[in-house]
């Protein structure tokens, strides 16, 4: 049969294996019983396709069937834990307990990171708990697991067109780039998201929509090079230059520097969100020699990041949209949780025929942790919540300046990735003419 994977397109070879299954079963309670053939529309055990598959995928025997399209999800995994086996000898049991958790939950995303870390990515405090509390008990087979404290994804933004044209010059010294940073407004890094705008649409009908909905000028909306970071994210690189000599050449080295720039970012190298660099003037050495990858991607990346600094940098964080149901007597301890951790309600309503009250709010994913507990120790357990991600919103005090939340933020998540703790100065990357 043909098993075909979750990034299977029909007609290419990727993510597709030819496979014999060995026996089909019926799982029967906790038997499972051999059977011969199954009539349609029932579940079946096949045996023999495990290790192909990781979250779902199509099996066929029709070479010109199609893959069943892979579950969507409307809320990113934003909360991060960190796990480590106590006694370094369980670390194969706790990476096969991984395999297998990512295998049993379509929606948690298992990230070894370069500090060799095992990270496991939820949508919320709640799904961590379960997900935490299955690879402990049941895939790890009681081996005993550290977890780190849960850990909130940034992004990074700006938030005003850069004070200046950002220079900088490759090693040796015969390349020069001249850009600026400006923000793109939330609607667009929406739309993005949503694969309304994307690097694979026709140049022309993008362009179209953007002058019209965001009023983007016609011939810079044209020269979108391209988006990232892994090319589809909300940010990207337009280059408004005239006229300039071999830049065709160097563009691939530059949109190379902008995917490693925009996935990691100079605050705390999270990822870059609704910043557009302008490629203003570039000057390249006439030789083809002297203006390879090697000169032009390490200096493309210092002077977008000279671009971010000046560009007055903030955060984004993720923000819950949560969903209350509570009795009315329960509404004041709801509203001074709410309170006290930054939430901010959007609507009440009564349901219908019902004494429930129904309250939504924007509660900033940060602050959630704990959010269940308190909310129900408050209300007498009669307040129900359900949080799901909902937006990025940026926060407005400067990282760079000593003793605000954000620098605090910064400071902290540069130590649990081992970077210097400064952000290092703008000094770094701009060049004097």
């Amino acid at each position: 049969v043909r098993i075909m994977g979750p990034n299977y397109e029909p007609g290419k070879k990727d993510d597709l294996f030819l496979k014999n299954i060995q026996r089909t079963i019926l799982m029967m309670g906790r038997y499972i019983e051999p059977i011969e053939s199954v009539p349609c529309g029932n579940t079946v055990g096949l045996v023999g396709v495990d290790q192909f598959l990781l979250k779902s995928g199509t099996i066929s025997d029709n070479d010109q069937a199609h893959n069943i399209a892979v579950m969507k999800f409307s809320v990113s995994p934003v909360v991060q834990v960190a796990v480590e086996p106590k006694n370094a000898a369980d670390l194969p049991k706790l990476v096969d307990g991984l395999k297998k958790l990512g295998k049993s939950d379509p929606m948690v995303q298992i990230i070894t990171s370069e500090s060799g870390e095992h990270v496991i990515a939820g949508a919320g405090e709640l799904h961590m708990e379960i997900c935490l509390k299955d690879l402990a008990e049941d895939f790890c087979a009681g081996a005993p697991l550290k977890f780190s404290p849960p850990v909130v994804s940034f992004r990074e933004s700006v938030s005003d067109t850069s004070t200046m044209t950002c220079l900088s010059k490759s090693p040796n010294k015969h390349n020069r780039l001249f850009m600026k940073g400006q923000p793109i407004p939330e609607e667009l890094c929406g739309d993005i998201d949503e694969k309304k705008v994307g690097p694979k649409d026709d140049v022309k009908v993008r362009a179209r929509y953007l002058a019209d909905t965001y009023e983007w000028d016609v011939t810079e909306a044209r020269k979108i090079w391209c988006f990232g970071p892994d090319t589809n994210g909300p940010n990207c690189v337009v280059d408004v230059s005239k006229g300039v000599q071999y830049l065709n050449e160097v563009q691939d080295s530059i949109v190379a520097a902008f995917q490693w720039a925009s996935k990691e970012g100079v605050l705390a190298e999270e990822n870059m969100r609704g910043i557009r660099f302008d490629i203003e003037d570039v000057t390249l050495h006439a030789d083809a020699v002297h203006r390879g990858g090697g000169q032009i991607i390490p200096t493309a990346r210092r002077c977008f990041y000279a671009c971010q600094l000046t560009a007055t940098p903030r955060l984004l964080e993720p923000i819950f949209l949560v969903d209350i149901q509570a009795p009315e007597g329960a509404l004041g301890g709801i509203y001074s949780v709410l309170n006290q951790r930054r939430g901010q309600v959007i609507s009440e309503e009564q349901r219908l025929g019902t004494p429930l009250y129904k309250v939504q709010a924007h509660l900033p994913v940060l602050e959630s942790f704990g959010f269940t507990e308190k909310l129900r120790a408050e209300t007498g357990g009669q307040a129900f919540p359900q949080c799901v991600f909902d937006h990025w919103e940026i926060m407005n005090d400067d990282p760079l300046v000593e003793g605000t939340k954000t620098y605090a933020i910064v400071t902290d998540i540069r130590k649990r990735k081992g970077l210097n703790i400064e952000v290092p100065d703008l000094e770094k990357f701009l060049d004097k003419m």
